[in-house]
Formats: structure tokens, sequence, C-alpha cells
């Protein structure tokens, strides 16, 4: 994947709901357009990225699960 994200968060190993959590504040730090990478390893995150996109308004840009690894690349859209 070809992805530049302008920011890495990675949340390995944390439980539902740190990974949201971190994810909002990292996300609200972003510049509008730019990409954040997250990294998790809780399995559950993948329904909780794709519902707190679409309720925050953000874009999930692309998701991939590599290795135990879900990661995720979120654009700050607003």
């Amino acid at each position: 994947m070809s992805i530049t994200p302008d920011q890495v968060l990675d949340c390995s190993g944390m439980a539902c709901p740190m990974p949201i959590l971190k994810t909002k504040k990292a996300v609200d730090g972003l510049q509008l357009g730019q990409i954040l990478k997250m990294i998790a390893t809780d399995p559950g995150s993948t329904s909780d990225m794709e519902a707190w996109t679409r309720k925050t308004g953000h874009t999930l840009v692309a998701s991939e699960q590599a290795d135990g690894k879900f990661i995720f690349y979120i654009k700050k859209s607003k």
C-alpha cells in the first residue's frame, strides 16, 4: 500500500476503547487532509474504526491486516 501517513499511532496491545480514544486525540492534532496510520492488535478495532469514522465524518482511506495487526489510514476530513 502506498499511502504516506503524516503521523503513525501504534495502539498494539491496547483493548477497546483505548485505540479509539488515542486515535481521536491524534486526529484532532492533525491538519485538515493529513493522514494518520493507526496500528492495533484488537480484532474489534476494525468495526470500531468504521463506526468512529462514520460518526465523526473523518475518512477511513484504507485498512489492512498483516502479521496479526490491524492497520488503518484515517484522513482528517473536517
